[in-house]
């Protein structure tokens, strides 16, 4: 590896460790810096331009609702001037369902398109891979109980985070990539076919 593809896959594992602390901590204006104008987001919850993800996350925010994004090792398949950009992640989430205090966690992993544009990489479309999540009471003694009906809607890798998210309000996309299938197959192919569009 030659070091300026060392310095590029650098740039892009600090832009996503730069992604997630400013989405923790509400940071928004560094989260808005994190992607280029004109960027896309897909989430269980949201579907959309960045800019409106990020207006979306502030707005959560001053009503209380907090999440933590723990990265793992991320690795970068770079093409001139674009990149695909995966990155192990855990989502964790503190709510309340039907009254309880509860946390979910979810783990999988981000796949990102990143460009350098002015020497600068930032993404242009994040997506999330889902593979496998929890939910637990945070006081162990209490029960929870789910509603068979409403969790079987969503696949195995995300139907726990989908289900408390729907609980309070929310409209979460069924057919995510998850673990394995045609969404996850969709996903990759579709981001190869962009990656290698950034060799022409």
């Amino acid at each position: 590896m030659s070091a300026a593809d060392l310095q590029d896959q650098l740039a892009i594992f600090m832009l996503m460790q730069r992604w997630s602390l400013a989405r923790d901590t509400g940071d928004w204006e560094s989260l808005r810096a994190t992607a280029h104008p004109g960027a896309a987001m897909t989430t269980t919850w949201f579907d959309g331009a960045f800019d409106d993800f990020v207006e979306s996350c502030r707005a959560s925010w001053s009503r209380g609702s907090r999440s933590q994004h723990v990265l793992g090792g991320s690795v970068a398949e770079i093409e001139g001037q674009r990149a695909i950009a995966q990155t192990r992640m855990s989502i964790n989430v503190r709510s309340r369902l039907d009254g309880v205090e509860v946390d979910a966690v979810c783990l999988g992993r981000f796949c990102d398109r990143v460009e350098k544009r002015d020497g600068a990489w930032r993404i242009v479309k994040r997506s999330v891979i889902y593979e496998k999540d929890r939910i637990d009471p945070v006081d162990p003694q209490v029960r929870l109980s789910f509603d068979p009906e409403l969790l079987g809607r969503f696949p195995e890798g995300y139907r726990h985070l989908a289900y408390l998210q729907t609980r309070n309000g929310a409209r979460v996309n069924p057919g995510l990539p998850t673990a394995s299938g045609e969404a996850l197959e969709r996903l990759l192919r579709d981001a190869k076919t962009w990656l290698a569009a950034g060799k022409r």
